[in-house]
């Protein structure tokens, strides 16, 4: 401030050396009557000093006054940036270069929905959308590294109650007049939001508009006089073979294009819509593609836009390829002398479509498909049409891998439906589809065979849920290992096994130390991924034929099947170690967590399936008690009793 109201650096070395000449002045007055100087010297000093004293203060009473006004239009100019952050329709902001909001506008801070004491105790990033923190990170060390002095983008801040709001900024960095150090920066944002919101609507309708087109294999002329020629989509082009804009120009270049039979018919349809005998232009023709062949197209037009005198100025049409149609048009002409003999083919036909349908003659050719067939076998039925069934159509029992057979009923014989729910169809790209079929032979009045009608639906993701639903009453959400009660019925399963084969299992209780502690520290979001953790690593210490399930909260089981005593101590120390090395690390804490395993032999004489997990249970426990991170085996009561005296430390295993 003191530097502003000084002015530059010379009149401030000047208004610092007239104070000095006055102090000179006033001491060489004092000083000089006391040495013996002659009195014109003495004079001349005192009228040098009155001088330079007057001046002095002439000269102080100028700064004096300069400072007073310099102050006023300080003030003045202040109360006007301050009346212009007020009364901006915009939201004005002064940054620091810590990125803390030092003064705001009540605009900028309405268009956020805080207070500006709310708002101005805030920073830039903490109102900034995270997908554009970078980005004004760098902005700022743009500025503050003097690579630029302005900047103008486009951004997303975060409203109070956390909605995003678009927002376009605009302005500068403040530099030190004299050092050039940068001090602050001055931002105008102006909400875009609904600008922004507008131009994605536009968009997305837009893009629907041309899906559409594309997706119905429309193409789009439009045919504009002032801009002398006809423009053409891109699905136009190519549906004539060309490249986008190959054709563009010449209004009259389609005409060329039409069949020598169809030009004439084209051309009358032309000339009365642009003489406004009719409302639209309609026509069929056939096209020549680039390579040479000929496609049928349908247009429909008209003109949008005619001159005082009625002459076209603008025209916009859609052209479709009718290739398709067309031919399933002669298609169909040519079998017409054969409807007789297909009636009651058609008529069975008839009452079975509503699904996937597939019609073979008596010599197993197909004669028809209707499209959901031709999704399903991935063939489209003019490719199909003559070929054998069992080209097209191949069919497996979903369980055995065998074929189902679908060969004509015997001579003489009744013809039922033949009903299939476990099919699954196997595509000419090896792809599968679980499928419902109804096989339903075709017999005439004389009860002749003279076909097949095969009815089937897509039934895969009906059998996909079903999978999922027995997975899930089987499986634990969390772990994806077995729950409590598929685990039960195994081990039932087992427990009758040994009793009438006489084999030998392995039973495990695993419970988890020290786990409440990650609960209680990092949550239940801790402790599910540790979950997840431990369950990947039990399941990697066993073999593939073991059986392991989570009975809930922190405690596993194993089943170690045809396994020994031995092996199961193994086995449980392995899990042990395994747990104990996972490396888990949760908001950048780690945790150490370990594993007390009981173990219990399934065998003939062994009990019930509860008195088996309740023996392992209290194995467990006091395995538990005598330190933890170890194994205890149930008495033996076939051998000398290993592991019911004392339990086996984790250190002494490992």
């Amino acid at each position: 401030m003191l530097q502003h109201l000084l002015g530059s650096k010379p009149e401030r070395q000047a208004l610092l050396a007239l104070p000095a000449t006055g102090i000179v002045a006033v001491l060489a007055l004092i000083v000089l009557p006391r040495l013996d100087a002659g009195a014109e010297t003495l004079r001349l000093w005192l009228q040098i000093s009155f001088v330079a004293i007057a001046c002095a203060g002439i000269l102080i009473a100028f700064f004096i006054r300069r400072i007073s006004l310099d102050r006023r239009q300080i003030a003045e100019g202040e109360q006007r940036f301050h009346r212009m952050m007020e009364d901006s329709p915009i939201g004005i902001a002064v940054v620091g270069l810590d990125g803390r909001i030092r003064k705001a506008n009540s605009a900028f801070a309405s268009m956020l929905g805080y207070l500006r004491h709310e708002i101005e105790a805030l920073t830039v990033l903490q109102i900034t959308h995270p997908d554009h923190i970078q980005a004004g990170r760098e902005t700022m060390e743009s500025l503050t590294d003097g690579m630029a002095s302005t900047f103008h983008f486009e951004k997303r801040y975060l409203r109070k109650d956390g909605t995003p709001v678009w927002a376009q900024l605009a302005g500068s960095i403040i530099r030190d007049t004299d050092s050039g150090r940068p001090l602050y920066l001055v931002s105008q944002i102006e909400d875009i939001d609904a600008r922004k919101q507008s131009e994605a609507r536009i968009a997305e309708a837009e893009t629907r508009w041309n899906f559409a087109l594309a997706g119905a294999g429309q193409g789009v002329w439009d045919l504009d006089m002032r801009k002398g020629g006809t423009t053409y989509s891109g699905t136009w082009v190519k549906m004539l073979g060309f490249s986008e804009g190959e054709l563009d120009g010449d209004p009259d270049r389609w005409l060329t294009m039409i069949h020598p039979d169809d030009r004439e018919t084209v051309a009358e349809a032309d000339r009365a819509h642009l003489e406004g005998k009719t409302d639209f232009f309609e026509a069929e023709f056939r096209m020549r593609h680039k390579d040479g062949h000929w496609i049928w197209i349908l247009d429909r037009g008209k003109a949008i836009e005619r001159d005082a005198q009625g002459r076209l100025i603008r025209a916009i049409g859609s052209l479709t390829n009718i290739t398709r149609r067309k031919e399933a048009e002669e298609r169909f002409a040519v079998s017409a002398a054969m409807l007789a003999d297909e009636k009651e083919r058609l008529r069975v036909t008839l009452q079975s479509i509503g699904d996937a349908v597939i019609c073979t003659d008596a010599a197993n050719r197909i004669t028809f498909m209707n499209p959901v067939a031709e999704k399903l076998t991935g063939v489209a039925g003019a490719d199909a049409l003559g070929k054998t069934l069992g080209h097209v159509y191949w069919a497996v029992d979903e369980e055995t891998g065998q074929r189902i057979g679908v060969a004509r009923p015997p001579v003489g014989g009744n013809a039922p439906s033949d009903q299939n729910s476990r099919a699954v169809l196997i595509r000419r790209d090896d792809t599968r589809c679980s499928i419902r079929q109804v096989v339903s032979p075709i017999m005439n009045d004389r009860s002749e065979f003279c076909g097949l009608v095969i009815v089937f639906q897509d039934f895969t993701d009906a059998r996909a849920l079903q999978r999922q639903l027995a997975h899930a009453a089987a499986h634990d959400a969390l772990t994806g290992l077995a729950n409590r009660s598929s685990f039960i019925r195994a081990m039932e399963d087992l427990v009758d096994q040994a009793r009438k084969s006489g084999t030998e299992h392995q039973f495990m209780f695993v419970d988890l130390d020290h786990f409440k502690l990650v609960n209680d520290t990092g949550g239940h979001a801790a402790g599910d991924a540790l979950l997840k953790k431990v369950a990947n690593a039990m399941r990697s210490a066993l073999g593939p034929e073991d059986v392991v399930a989570r009975l809930g909260g922190d405690e596993f089981a194993v089943i170690l099947r045809c396994g020994s005593a031995a092996s199961a101590r193994i086995a449980a120390r392995s899990i042990i170690d395994a747990i104990r090395g996972l490396g888990f690390v949760w908001d950048g804490r780690p945790h150490q967590i370990g594993a007390s395993i009981g173990l219990a032999a399934i065998r003939a004489g062994c009990g019930e399936v509860d008195e088996i997990i309740a023996l392992a249970d209290a194995a467990c426990y006091a395995a538990k008690a005598a330190g933890r991170g170890c194994v205890f085996a149930t008495p033996d009561e076939n051998s000398t009793g290993i592991g019911s005296a004392t339990p086996e430390p984790l250190a002494a295993a490992s």
